[in-house]
């Protein structure tokens, strides 16, 4: 007797497999054992890359003590590292498109945890800067070889809730990050707990190992970019049919991240000095704030997939901007509303983001969408960071807290680029 189903049973999933792929973790299920594996990867290397990034804005007072900075010099790190990661991020976009995916990001992560240690030795502010713009190489690229990787396995009809998972890590890196932040300066001297800070970003490194061993590209993909002549090619994304796209993709993501990095960097800083919080407050303050981040990246992939991918931007470009303004606006003595806005704050910087991910791949053809997606996101990042510096040197005359409000000027930038750009909800990728 034969056992192979009929043909129909190929074709026509059943009412009760249809549910199952549209449960709440129905995106997860159909990403298969592969996909399941390289989520696991992308999503943990994405951590540790926020981990590595956020141990700088959370040392920054304790540094800017010990090697005598002010505003200006302690802002230009974050914008040596934002730029150079630009460089890294475009590096690393040619690379998954010539040597796979897998394969760049383990020399993302393992670049970043290599220089994320080397910042704990630094014996001046030079060679500091020095090292944290090599840290940059390796942060610049994770990101986008990561989420190419999952999104090349995602359905379309997931592809916005996948990558807004992956996304969702960055709050999981910040959240450890200020944990350990609250640990090491609560029970070592500042002049220590910074460095001990640094060396604790050698934790990557266990994630490669694992990484080697499990992790794969998808076939399909694998396929279609083993036969094109373009693969790994910056001339291709400037060619006519793409010229237009990159233009209006880096100018969105130059206007998220320079806001969203605003923030980022000088949040810690604004809650130590002009709110006057202890290690400890500020460790509180900021769980409010990363809480609504990581809901707001999960939020922000599903209605990625259901408004679309430019509704969705549009949305919390907005709703960022007056977030930016209200916190930077509460009085003196109104602790707890600044409390109380961090969550929401939190929640629309991060919604904006989890479009990214599937937005960007779904923009590029597979041969060049790891260098399209790298050169777009990291160009946006190194632009972007003139945001952070000059909140850095507009804090000295206008306060942190005034110079903050400079970032809701990045989301109006990001609205406007979307004009520029289609729509792309429901493409397949392979």
């Amino acid at each position: 007797m034969s056992t192979t189903p009929p043909p129909q049973a190929l074709t026509h999933p059943t009412t009760d497999e249809r549910a199952a792929d549209d449960g709440a973790f129905g995106w997860l299920r159909a990403l298969g054992p592969r996909g399941r594996r390289a989520f696991a990867g992308a999503f943990g290397g994405y951590a540790l890359d926020s981990y590595d990034y956020f141990t700088l804005p959370l040392s920054m007072v304790a540094l800017a003590a010990y090697f005598g900075l002010d505003s200006g010099q302690t802002g230009l790190f974050t914008t040596v590292t934002l730029v150079v990661s630009a460089v890294g991020g475009a590096l690393a976009g040619v690379l998954a498109d010539r040597i796979g995916r897998v394969r760049a990001l383990m020399i993302t992560v393992i670049t970043y945890a290599v220089f994320t240690v080397a910042c704990g030795f630094a014996p001046n502010y030079e060679t500091l800067l020095v090292f944290r713009a090599l840290q940059g190489l390796g942060f610049g690229g994770e990101w986008a070889v990561g989420a190419i990787l999952v999104a090349e396995y995602a359905s379309a009809k997931h592809r916005g809730r996948t990558l807004g998972a992956i996304q969702s890590s960055w709050a999981v890196g910040w959240a450890l990050a200020a944990i350990m932040y609250t640990v090491v300066f609560s029970v070592a001297d500042d002049d220590l707990a910074w460095r001990v800070m640094f060396w604790t970003g050698a934790l990557p490194a266990l994630l490669v190992i694992w990484m080697r061993r499990r992790v794969q590209d998808a076939p399909e993909a694998v396929a279609v970019r083993e036969k094109s002549a373009e693969k790994g090619s910056f001339t291709a994304i400037f060619k006519p049919g793409l010229l237009r796209t990159t233009i209006f993709a880096g100018l969105l993501s130059t206007g998220v991240q320079g806001g969203y990095y605003t923030l980022a960097t000088w949040v810690p800083t604004y809650l130590k000095t002009e709110r006057d919080l202890s290690v400890v407050g500020t460790g509180g303050y900021l769980t409010f704030l990363i809480s609504g981040a990581f809901i707001g990246y999960l939020t922000g992939g599903y209605l990625t997939d259901r408004l679309g991918r430019k509704r969705n931007i549009w949305l919390f470009a907005l709703l960022s901007a007056v977030c930016i303004l209200a916190y930077a606006n509460i009085p003196d003595g109104a602790n707890t509303l600044l409390l109380v806005l961090g969550f929401p704050l939190g929640f629309c910087m991060s919604a904006i983001f989890s479009g990214f991910g599937s937005y960007l791949s779904e923009l590029y053809p597979t041969a060049v969408r790891g260098t399209g997606q790298g050169f777009t996101y990291n160009t946006g990042r190194a632009v972007g960071a003139v945001f952070p510096t000059t909140v850095g040197f507009l804090a000295d005359s206008w306060g942190v807290g005034g110079a903050l409000v400079f970032g809701a000027i990045g989301y109006g930038i990001a609205a406007l680029a979307l004009l520029g750009l289609p729509e792309t909800r429901g493409k397949e990728l392979v």
